[in-house]
């Protein structure tokens, strides 16, 4: 596993990885690459980074935590709790906000990642959730709800104002009271339009459009609810193993969330969970997450082994390829028997 960390540097994937792996009370950690692109000094595996799209998982949950408490049930209509914000609203269900078989247009596609994002001011600008859904409401939905799979980040937006107002309060309050505290998940945060990233950080230099920028400070407000969060490998390791182990949603709730949905895209999805099938038959259970700078995978097994891998990619295209198969034989490495790893 440490050759393919190395492998991903070496190959000029990434500029830095860290890894953790725990099983019960055994765990194993390592890091490639250095803590400055310029730096001898080695990254440390202790490292905060920005986990992108994993946030889903964290907001997910606290969902089910509602339906558990009879706040809403999954196949309410979203126009029930939120009334007047979704063009059709009351045709598409929480379930399928959660699982993204909404149909509801991605904003993604329309927010700027150029070159421009990553120049003086802009990469501080604060965008507000209501930003992010008028541009994606500009822009006809997929597809009726229910009648196909499309990610779209415009979801979790949604299930972030979901448990505004359910809860009363931000929805990144709501995920530290119920998940971060209770799991004392102490070096995770939830930074609303605050552009830094606690120490100690690798720092993410990546290129964009040809020109290389340093995504390590930025305002996070524009992925908002969807993929704003920073953790580090332990945490991330320690929220799966209390989420999958029925710690923070009862059994009926957690049976829901892993009730999945074909992607068409080599995987499955649940209710803000993804699972991968590895090449030796193991199932991996969890959410990756992608934001400028920050590759992540939080997985684990249903027997309980869990891994997180961060790394910094590069920006470069012309090694996808071999990119991807360095990742699949880590994950092979991690979870498969040895007679069956690649």
């Amino acid at each position: 596993m440490q050759a393919g960390l190395d492998r991903l540097v070496e190959t000029r994937a990434a500029s830095a990885a860290l890894l953790r792996i725990e099983e019960g009370e055994h765990e194993w950690s390592a890091s490639a690459g250095p803590q400055e692109p310029s730096s001898t000094v080695p990254a440390s595996a202790s490292s905060r980074f920005r986990i992108g799209s994993v946030t889903k998982t964290f907001v997910a949950t606290v969902v089910l935590q509602l339906v558990d408490e009879g706040r809403l049930a999954l196949d309410d209509p979203i126009a029930r709790h939120l009334p007047g914000l979704v063009p059709g609203g009351d045709g598409i269900t929480v379930r399928q906000v959660l699982d993204h078989t909404s149909g509801i247009y991605d904003y993604a596609h329309e927010r700027d990642r150029s070159t421009n994002r990553w120049r003086g001011e802009a990469r501080f600008r604060t965008y507000q959730p209501q930003e992010l859904l008028d541009a994606a409401f500009a822009t006809p939905p997929y597809f009726p709800p229910g009648q196909g799979w499309h990610y779209s980040n415009t979801n979790y937006v949604l299930a972030g104002l979901l448990v505004e107002r359910l809860t009363g309060r931000p929805y990144g309050t709501a995920i530290a009271d119920r998940i971060l505290r209770p799991l004392r998940l102490s070096h995770t945060t939830v930074p609303g339009s605050d552009p830094h990233l606690p120490e100690p950080h690798v720092r993410a230099v990546t290129a964009v459009d040809g020109i290389e920028v340093d995504a390590t400070g930025m305002n996070p407000s524009l992925d908002w609810a969807a993929g704003e969060m920073i953790s580090t490998t332990s945490d991330l390791n320690r929220f799966l193993a209390a989420l999958l182990g029925g710690e923070l949603i009862g059994p009926a709730a957690l049976a829901a969330m892993r009730d999945t949905v074909e992607t068409g895209q080599g995987f499955r999805y649940g209710l803000g969970l993804q699972e991968f099938a590895l090449p030796c038959g193991v199932t991996l259970v969890g959410h990756s997450g992608e934001l400028l700078g920050y590759t992540t995978y939080a997985m684990s097994t249903d027997s309980g082994r869990r891994l997180t891998l961060s790394y910094n990619p590069s920006g470069r295209t012309d090694g996808a390829e071999s990119t991807a198969e360095t990742l699949v034989g880590l994950f092979s490495s991690a979870f498969c028997p040895p007679s069956q790893t690649r």
